[in-house]
This record gives C-alpha cells, structure tokens and sequence, in this order.
C-alpha cells in the first residue's frame, strides 16, 4: 500500500467523504451548515427590468390614448419594487420608487408632454434598473425553495 494522496476534489472509497478530525461545524462540514445560513437575492431584478423595458416601450406611445397601460404597468411595478425594498430595509430608494407612482399615476394623471416626459421615461427606466440591480432582500434557505424539513411527500 502506498502513502499516495488522492486526486484533488475526489474521495476515498468506503468513507465519508470528509477528512479525519473533521467536524460538523468546522470547515470540512461547510456544506451541511450552509443550508442553514441566509443568503441576498435580487427579488426587484424581474419587476425592476421588466419596468424599464415598459416605459422605453412606452416612448413610442407617448401622444396614443393607449399610454394609460403604460401609466399602470410602471405605477404597479414600482409598488412591487418599493415592497422589495422594504423587506430589504433599504429605505432610501423609496421616495424615488414613490415619485415615478405618483408621476405615472393613472387614476389622476399629470398632463405632461414634450421632451419633459421623454426624459422623465429615461430617468425613470435608469431608477429601475439601478432599483433592479442593487435592491437585495435576506433570504433564509428555508423559504427560498429548498427541500422542505418534514413536509409531506418523504
């Protein structure tokens, strides 16, 4: 028998995979502790995108009677994104998320035209993306899809 280490990355025949004197918290049991911990998602990245993409979109119905959709697409998703950053306790992006609610609101709508709303349609598509990018919520493994302790179907 020779005193050869294995290969990098591969395990022994007839063990644990883990090295001796391992334990299960230390670093060699990382793996089974990491379910455990929470981890940052971008919940705001779809909505965040998705607005953008609506109000470049809606460059092209500005003066069309048909912009009222566009009014309720970004006032919604902006809601939803201005959600996001509350459970991501990331207070300072809510009075931007509530100008663009209350600018592109449809129920009581401004009458604005021109090059003013074509640049407000940009800088409003720049605040979702940049909404979209930076907004990320806690999120313990347990709630983020993951196999279920004790549920049914085991």
């Amino acid at each position: 028998m020779s005193n050869r280490r294995p290969p990098a990355g591969s395990r022994p025949l007839g063990g644990s995979g883990r090295p001796s004197g391992g334990t299960p918290g230390g670093p060699a049991g990382r793996p089974a502790e990491r379910y455990r911990e929470t981890s940052l998602r971008r919940m705001a990245l779809a909505p965040g995108l998705l607005a953008a993409i609506v109000l470049l979109a809606g460059l092209a119905l500005l003066d069309v009677s048909t912009f009222i959709v566009i009014r309720y697409a970004t006032a919604i998703l902006a809601l939803i994104i201005g959600w996001f950053a509350i459970q991501a306790r990331q207070w300072w992006w809510l009075p931007l998320l509530a100008a663009i609610v209350v600018i592109w609101n449809p129920v009581f709508p401004f009458g604005f035209h021109g090059q003013f709303w074509v640049a407000a349609q940009f800088v409003a598509a720049i605040v979702f993306v940049a909404t979209a990018v930076f907004i990320k919520v806690r999120v313990n493994d347990d709630r983020a899809g993951g196999p279920a302790k004790g549920g049914r179907g085991r």
